[in-house]
């Protein structure tokens, strides 16, 4: 088949797959990455309210990514036994419900469970929501990473991934607005604070768009009626060649295998340490913002300011990933990405307040990861298939995203310890980035020495 058929035909089944796949899981994640995150500007009215100390918020920010560590692996791999569809919507939908929930944070009584933990009532509820959150979310992104490898071979997936992944900058570029304005005017609606209409408010619309995953996604290219025959074939015999062209690279099929591969440890450890950086700076970043000298009831100010970085990075991280495929070099492209980001963490350790550099730190800081991660989840992809495909990216994502439970826990820490101030933090990230960065470029070999160029 593959000598039969045009690149004309082609082209056109692989355009028609993306624009029927890629904007519905797009405002998947745009809706998943808003409830992850929506904290950061939450905190900015919630803390005062509830007392909660920097170190109080740092660490229940993190918790989310250790229930996310826990389930991810098996949910990843539910997901593969049971179909795309049923899954994702089933985790779209639970933390839409859980993720509105927190805006009860103060009126739950835990009595003795509080206390044994020696917390508040409020502070519990924040933690063990925090953690629930992670739990119904874990297996939602490596899900979506390893369902593209259903429908687009390694040459053209770089790009697939960097069009989802814009989601995170455009969640934040629209979201920060929102977040600010439903915080500054729905405040006192209904006797409730702007805090709480805010997580009310973006928890519904995941529940919405979870029951529109269960009508519109299909399980893969022979369930997807919008598809004819010959087009199916195609899809099908392209991900077999794909698959076959791992096999110089020692591809690795069952489960066990995943962990068998040092590949896997290395790039679990760079996704760690980027994601360090990654989060520590997303659920801070409205606070820096703020600190800028804005003031302390103008949230929408803060979420006007926050697009800027968000939309630099959303440009910035498609045109990465397009090189990328275009010159089908992977390693340097998410080395190149995530140094960038360690600049910016720099730069925003030595300008203090000073609020355009800040601004512009702060958007190196998004531009390079963004796109280091954009054209990351090509390493792992290139040598794992089947079954080890679902547990080694999972694996690398839950442990990877353990760095986001670090990093904002460590930048609550060290403003605690030295009064306020975030230079020490964003020094001590930045050479956690830098780490990452040796580590991609010492890593052995995940490419292959000729690769196929995209059919066009």
């Amino acid at each position: 088949m593959a000598t039969t058929i045009s690149p004309e035909f082609e082209k056109a089944t692989y355009d028609k797959v993306a624009w029927k796949l890629i904007p519905l899981l797009f405002l998947c994640y745009i809706v998943a990455f808003l409830d992850r995150v929506n904290v950061g500007f939450a905190k900015l009215q919630m803390a005062p309210d509830l007392q909660f100390t920097d170190v109080i918020y740092g660490f229940g920010a993190g918790i989310f990514f250790i229930g996310y560590f826990i389930f991810e692996v098996p949910s990843n791999v539910i997901l593969e036994k049971v179909g795309a569809r049923v899954w994702i919507a089933r985790i779209m939908i639970t933390w839409g419900i859980i993720s509105s929930a927190f805006m009860f944070t103060n009126d739950i009584h835990w009595g003795v469970v509080a206390t044994t933990f020696n917390c508040t009532d409020a502070e519990f509820t924040f933690y063990f929501l925090r953690f629930l959150l992670g739990v119904a979310e874990a297996g939602f992104f490596p899900g979506i990473i390893l369902y593209l490898t259903y429908w687009f071979p390694g040459a053209r997936r770089a790009k697939m991934v960097a069009l989802f992944m814009t989601a995170i900058a455009i969640s934040n570029v629209i979201g920060s607005p929102v977040s600010g304005a439903i915080m500054q005017y729905m405040d006192g609606v209904n006797g409730w604070r702007g805090w709480q209409w805010l997580f009310l408010l973006e928890g519904i619309p995941s529940v919405i768009i979870g029951m529109l995953v269960i009508v519109l996604l299909p399980n893969g290219p022979r369930s997807a009626k919008w598809l004819t025959p010959q087009q199916q074939e195609l899809i099908v015999q392209r991900m077999k060649e794909d698959d076959a062209g791992k096999d110089e690279l020692v591809k690795r099929h069952s489960f066990m295998d995943a962990f068998k591969d040092g590949r896997v440890w290395a790039l679990a450890v760079v996704y760690f340490c980027g994601v360090v950086c990654f989060y520590a700076v997303s659920f801070w970043m409205p606070t820096i913002i703020q600190e800028l000298g804005i003031d302390k009831t103008d949230f929408l100010k803060v979420g006007l300011l926050s697009m800027i970085p968000w939309g630099l990075a959303a440009i910035a991280m498609v045109v990465w990933a397009a090189h990328s495929d275009r010159t089908q070099e992977r390693r340097w492209h998410a080395a190149g990405g995530l140094m960038v980001g360690v600049v910016g963490l720099v730069l925003l350790a030595l300008v203090g307040h000073d609020p355009v550099m800040s601004i512009i730190a702060l958007s190196l800081v998004t531009v390079g990861i963004l796109s280091w991660v954009a054209t990351f989840w090509s390493l792992p992809t290139s040598f794992l298939s089947g079954t080890a495909a679902a547990a080694g990216i999972a694996w690398i994502n839950s442990v990877g995203n353990l760095g986001g439970h670090f990093g904002p826990d460590l930048i609550g820490r060290i403003r605690m310890a030295t009064g306020g101030s975030s230079q020490a933090a964003f020094i001590t990230l930045a050479i956690v980035g830098a780490i990452g960065v040796v580590i991609i470029l010492l890593l052995p070999k995940t490419e292959r020495k000729t690769a196929a160029q995209a059919r066009t």
